[in-house]
């Protein structure tokens, strides 16, 4: 405990925090702030793990793997960085079998210039986007393998096609296993944040009361109420650590 406190040459908010650091309720209370920060952030990492990054990135929310909804937005060309790059609407998007055979699912853009169609099976299909006055554009892809489909529409020949080929370029797999390492790692911080307060509670160690609290930060529970949860508590504990066992209180 700290001792020989001059109080004729502190200020009021210097004698409030030296009593905030010798009152053993202050530790308590950084303690509980920090657990209940990493806990904040070790839920969320449980509920993204638990969630199914393919299916929220490919934007498709049907339970059957087999299906999945075409999601995209048409654009007019920029020409000459001065014009175009704007929706279009009122598009023709329609969907093709490999042999170009019709598949009865069909389509125009709104006046934002999105478009979907929903629960198609998850094959190899043609997207076929039309508009007067326009070069239609044929896009070979594999439903749900992209989020978003941009479309640019070059003005020109409507008769005249551009094949693009989409079939071999996705990276869902690649963002969903991002998404999943991002959660285990929110997880694993959050178990180490709890732990930091379990270590401010005891008041044995503050070197690894700091550490693993440090750890906590990166669980990001609700984004930014977690980590400033923890800051707050490590920011009480440093004011008690002189309440501390252990004598390695310095932390560089």
């Amino acid at each position: 405990m700290q001792t020989d406190i001059d109080y004729e040459t502190m200020s009021s908010i210097e004698i409030w925090l030296s009593d905030l650091s010798e009152d053993s309720a202050t530790r308590v209370s950084a303690a509980f702030l920090i657990i209940a920060g990493s806990l904040l952030g070790a839920i969320f990492g449980i509920l993204a793990i638990s969630a199914n990054p393919a299916e929220i990135l490919s934007g498709s929310l049907v339970s059957d793997d087999n299906y999945a909804d075409i999601n995209g937005i048409v654009n007019s060309a920029l020409i000459d960085n001065n014009t175009g790059g704007d929706p279009i609407e009122g598009v023709r998007l329609t969907l093709l079998n490999p042999d170009g055979t019709i598949t009865g699912k069909e389509t125009f853009t709104d006046q934002n210039g999105r478009f979907q169609i929903p629960e198609v099976p998850r094959k190899s299909s043609i997207l076929f986007a039309s508009l007067d006055n326009n070069i239609s554009i044929r896009l070979f892809l594999i439903p749900g393998d992209h989020a978003q489909i941009p479309i640019t529409m070059i003005p020109g020949d409507d008769e005249e096609i551009i094949e693009i080929d989409w079939t071999g370029e996705s990276n869902l797999t690649e963002a969903a296993t991002l998404a999943t390492i991002i959660a285990i790692l929110t997880l694993i911080s959050g178990v180490f944040g709890v732990r930091g307060g379990i270590e401010v509670l005891n008041g044995k160690s503050y070197r690894k009361a700091w550490w693993f609290s440090f750890v906590g930060l990166w669980s990001r529970g609700g984004l930014f109420v977690g980590p400033l949860l923890i800051i707050i508590g490590m920011a009480l504990s440093s004011l008690t650590k002189h309440q501390f066992i252990s004598d390695d209180n310095n932390i560089e």
